[in-house]
């Protein structure tokens, strides 16, 4: 069967404003003091940048059912594709391992012989249905 579907991957916010007070948090008393020498502008420039790479792999993060391949993309990078037909798993995961899943709202797909990957797309029902279609014989563990 031949589908080509995109699923955005849901995005926590909770989890990108810890990241941005991790970063900035810090900065804060001598912004306050306005201790604001050229070594601090640098370095809030230097957040800066990383903050933005971070922000592009949290939106930049999708899943793309394509033929019988599922691919998944989290900003520059890209995984190896996974062959839906290798695909024996998918359910709600509350992992928190590092994935390409900016979300703590995540399913886990297990595949291969003992491979897994953990991901987040905002329609996590209608991904795992359209990925049931292309092989019946996963068993699908996502009901809502």
């Amino acid at each position: 069967m031949n589908i080509t579907k995109k699923y955005p991957s849901k995005v926590s916010y909770g989890l990108l404003i810890f990241i941005f007070l991790v970063f900035y948090g810090p900065l804060i008393p001598y912004l306050i003091n306005g201790d604001l020498s050229g070594k601090m502008i640098g370095l809030i420039g230097f957040l800066s940048l990383i903050f933005a790479f971070i922000l592009h792999l949290f939106f930049g993060t999708h899943y793309t059912i394509e033929n019988n391949k599922l691919k998944i993309k989290c900003g520059v990078f890209s995984y190896k594709p996974i062959e839906i037909d290798k695909i024996k798993e998918v359910s709600k995961t509350k992992n928190i391992i590092s994935s390409p899943a900016p979300s703590f709202d995540r399913i886990e797909i297990k595949y291969g012989k003992f491979d897994e990957i953990i991901i987040s797309p905002k329609d996590k029902l209608n991904f795992a249905n359209d990925l049931a279609i292309i092989n019946p014989n996963i068993k699908n563990n996502i009901t809502e």
